[in-house]
């Protein structure tokens, strides 16, 4: 940006014309210009470009903080270090600040199907995660992923379970997106669905002591009348109605990364996975304008 003034000699003393000065010289004093350069850092080609490899780089050197704090596992898990996470939380504020989308709540880049990298202390991933581990030790219950699907204004959570190593189950959410601002949108959770297990003590290498839990649950399961039976080992389904709801804002998101802060700051980090691009590619519609 150039800032340029201009000033004659009857408004500034000093631009007055010397004495035994040539025409060409006073005309020259006569008219004082300053001017002063200034580039912006989003001014001109050259500093879109500067940017661009700035935003580029960073989100390079936060894909490698999570790989370098142990991945999705190690957070689950409870391994990651405070220094670790200090280190990824750095790094999501500089990214945050190149945000490329300034309205991220109806871009088409929101819908399509993300991977959880990280998520915060008070998010619904992170009560999954202490549900579990609470309630059974990692040695027979584990947390292996976590993906998430938008579409026309709902989102679907897979959390992908394991038990004893081998039997494998998953807790899904059904959430209701409504958006209140370019960056603000509010999700109600509308249904949880448990898949059942294929509990087979044949297969399954189970440990001695819980043996005959297996087969005490095993027993009574068979007890059960034929279409309770059916239901249960079709999954459960549980209304949630809105019960529980939560206000998020996304402060980042491009094609590949989508970073989202719930009331308390606290940050989720997903990435788009392989081959599902966002709906505009397809002309799909895309979630409504919000209200003002």
């Amino acid at each position: 940006m150039a800032i340029t003034s201009s000033c004659t000699s009857a408004s500034l003393p000093w631009c007055r014309p010397r004495a035994g000065t040539s025409r060409r010289r006073s005309s020259r004093v006569r008219v004082c210009r300053a001017a002063v350069q200034q580039e912006t850092y989003m001014g001109g080609p050259a500093g879109t470009y500067a940017r661009e490899m700035e935003r580029l780089s960073a989100k390079e050197s936060l894909l490698l903080a999570f790989k370098d704090a142990g991945g999705f596992q190690s957070l689950v898990s409870g391994k990651t270090t405070e220094m670790q996470k200090i280190d990824v939380n750095e790094r999501i504020v500089g990214l945050e600040r190149l945000n490329p989308t300034p309205r991220p709540t109806t871009s088409p880049f929101l819908e399509g199907r993300w991977n959880f990298e990280w998520f915060g202390d008070t998010s619904p991933e992170s009560f999954i995660t202490r549900f579990l581990f609470e309630r059974a030790p990692s040695t027979l219950a584990s947390l292996i992923g976590m993906q998430v699907m938008i579409k026309d204004s709902y989102s679907k959570i897979n959390a992908d379970l394991k038990f004893l190593n081998s039997v494998e189950t998953k807790i899904m959410l059904t959430t209701k997106l409504t958006i209140e601002g370019p960056m603000r949108m509010r999700e109600e959770y509308t249904e949880a669905f448990f898949e059942a297990p294929n509990f087979n003590g044949d297969s399954i290498p189970v440990p001695d002591q819980l043996k005959g839990v297996f087969g005490q649950a095993a027993g009574l399961v068979q007890q059960l009348p034929a279409p309770v039976r059916d239901t249960f080992s079709s999954g459960l389904t549980l209304p949630l109605n809105g019960s529980f709801q939560r206000l998020f804002m996304i402060s980042y998101l491009d094609e590949e990364i989508l970073i989202i802060r719930d009331a308390a700051g606290a940050p989720d980090i997903l990435t788009r996975l392989e081959g599902t691009g966002s709906p505009a590619a397809y002309g799909e519609t895309i979630i409504s304008e919000y209200e003002s």
